[in-house]
């Protein structure tokens, strides 16, 4: 899978990004990540990539110009057009459902704003999808694109040690992920629960089901109201709750 990154901030996504699983991913020739410097695609002698907005006010806007071209330098020549998202606080709520939907993409490109805004013209010239990370405003689009990237390419095949350990995260089912311990046995006079020592694989599953169950009821529980819970869960959740 291929990520490219249109920035002002190239250098921060390889110090983040170069390291531990998504650096390993990239090695192995799993993931293909480029970070394209817009400045680069300047004609101002300065690199100037900015300007004032025509309707007045304070703040800059990124000009169309050299986000067009930093996008042509990935985009020309392919026989396809690259998924290409705007990371924007206007965008869609970035989650785990969206990470999925994302994965199908063999190629995407990323957008990263700064200043007060983008020139709408270049949006609307290549932009297919805007995606936020919340109902709040950042500096810029790179922390957002640094959490698209890492979130979507832990779900490529052969990214994580066992392929099948993000489908016992939080969120990946629909619920938040049970709590989890390791050695020692006792800590601070807390022991594990005697269930996980049991070796009882079938007692073990149901056990981390119903925490699962329980942590999402204490705390997201907007998150239980679907319908793909079974009458054995309601049946559950209604005693957890005293009901």
């Amino acid at each position: 899978m291929r990520f490219d990154v249109l920035t002002l901030f190239p250098e921060m996504f390889r110090a983040v990004l170069g390291n531990s699983i998504i650096g390993r991913a990239e090695k192995a020739g799993l993931l293909e990540l480029n970070f394209i410097d817009i400045r680069d695609f300047s004609t101002d002698k300065h690199r100037k990539v900015d300007d004032t907005p025509y309707s007045g006010g304070g703040g800059m806007l990124m000009s169309a110009e050299p986000i067009y071209q930093a996008y042509m330098s990935v985009a020309d020549g392919l026989d396809y057009k690259p998924y290409t998202i705007f990371m924007s606080p206007q965008g869609a709520v970035f989650n785990q459902d969206k990470a999925i939907e994302l994965k199908k993409h063999n190629h995407i490109v990323l957008l990263c704003g700064h200043y007060e805004g983008i020139d709408q013209r270049v949006l609307d010239e290549i932009v297919d999808a805007e995606i936020s990370l919340g109902d709040f405003v950042m500096t810029g689009g790179e922390i957002p694109a640094m959490a698209v990237i890492d979130t979507v390419a832990r779900l490529i095949p052969g990214v994580l040690s066992n392929d099948g350990s993000f489908q016992n995260e939080s969120h990946f089912q629909g619920l938040l992920e049970h709590p989890q311990y390791t050695k020692p046995r006792v800590w601070h006079d807390m022991e594990v629960p005697e269930v996980l020592l049991s070796g009882n694989h079938e007692l073990i599953e149901k056990w981390k089901h119903e925490q699962s169950l329980l942590t999402t009821l204490k705390k997201r529980p907007d998150m239980l109201e679907n319908e793909w819970l079974t009458d054995e869960d309601i049946k559950f959740l209604k005693k957890a709750k005293g009901e």
